[in-house]
């Protein structure tokens, strides 16, 4: 849906009276509770199995919760029939796109939904290593560093490969090589384990492993203010890699006799970084945002953030970028919005504050599309 038929859309809403939806997961709670602190409405949209935390543990009720309202469908991807975002647009919602969207839809059903969506949601398949452009095509022509890439045949050093897993294909199945003999035998081992896919491994990103501090910094670009923001900081927990780490040397080696090290995604956790790297990070932020405006307009609107690792330089190499609302409610607990608003601001109220400003400058088509 272009934006021409977004704004036609609105024409239709009742700008008192605007729904925040999202899918539940992920983010859905952050962007929920930030939404009611600005007096909107919210709606989750629950895939069957998967609605009790919403509709139970944090639905609306007696002073508490955040969840006004649930629809639950047999799957995510059923919100795209008529009936479904009928029922969104007679609630008026504007609805918010995160990683959930990514895992449970085609990118190009994302950009159809009947919905006006605040960000740019031709942004989100660029997160999609097999599309062209993507986002390690917009970080080098923003002149970010990034890790060097390798093909197989030449691996001259610890590099990591990421290539997507047999039954899960949005997580990834990272494994570790030195050399082309090094990868072929790893490879090997995990195609005959059924652990990725023949096809997958081709298209497999192989870039040098950035021995430094791994910190997500989490940004917002406001369209009204033409201004960069950094909302926090925090670090990654994966599933059995955190247990693994904390083991002396010797019984790492024991243990990944038997187990392998997963990287699955469970959490995150605050942390801080010193004053004197933050620029780095800001550099890094605004000239992607310049980029995309240029390379995707209308560039971005709102949430995102830069995966990487500051190295013994001090230099931040970006390997991941999120181009939507990271899932890490947690980065209020650091200082950094505190410094800019007074107070500690989640990415949620975050968001819902800039939709609330866009309606009472009559700006709203400039932050959804």
């Amino acid at each position: 849906m272009d934006r021409a038929c977004v704004t036609e859309l609105l024409k239709d809403y009742d700008k008192d009276g605007i729904t925040v939806g999202t899918l539940g997961g992920h983010s859905a709670l952050d962007v929920c509770a930030g939404a009611k602190k600005l007096g909107f409405r919210t709606i989750v949209v629950c895939q069957r199995g998967r609605e009790r935390t919403y509709e139970n543990y944090y639905r609306t009720r007696g002073g508490k919760g955040c969840v006004d309202e649930t629809l639950v469908l047999d799957k995510f991807s059923d919100l795209l029939k008529k009936d479904n975002t009928d029922a969104l647009q007679e609630r008026n919602t504007i609805f918010i796109e995160s990683r959930y969207a990514w895992v449970y839809f085609e990118h190009n059903a994302m950009e159809a939904l009947k919905l006006p969506v605040f960000g740019n949601r031709w942004l989100l398949k660029t997160e999609e290593r097999n599309e062209r452009p993507n986002q390690y095509d917009f970080l080098e022509r923003a002149g970010i560093r990034t890790p060097l890439h390798f093909s197989p045949e030449t691996i001259d050093r610890l590099c990591i490969v990421k290539a997507p897993e047999a039954e899960r294909s949005y997580e990834r199945a990272f494994f570790f090589a030195r050399s082309p003999g090094d990868y072929k035998e790893k490879a090997g081992k995990l195609l005959k384990e059924g652990r990725i896919r023949e096809e997958a491994l081709k298209g497999a990103v192989i870039e040098e492993y950035v021995l430094g501090t791994q910190i997500n910094f989490n940004f917002f670009h406001s369209v009204l203010n033409d201004e960069v923001e950094l909302l926090g900081t925090d670090a990654r927990r994966q599933t059995n890699l955190d247990g693994l780490i904390r083991l002396p040397a010797d019984e790492q080696l024991e243990l990944l006799k038997h187990e392998r090290a997963s990287y699955i995604e469970t959490g995150h956790m605050a942390c801080t970084v010193k004053e004197s790297l933050l620029e780095g990070g800001f550099d890094a932020a605004e000239r992607l945002v310049r980029t995309l405006k240029k390379e995707v307009p209308p560039g971005m609107i709102g949430p995102f953030a830069l995966q990487g690792a500051v190295t013994p330089d001090n230099g931040f190499v970006v390997f991941d970028v999120s181009m939507r609302i990271p899932g890490s409610p947690g980065i209020r607990a650091t200082p950094y919005s505190e410094y800019l608003y007074g107070r500690p601001v989640s990415m949620g109220e975050r968001m819902a504050m800039e939709l609330r400003a866009a309606l009472e400058q009559d700006r709203l088509d400039e932050v959804v599309t």
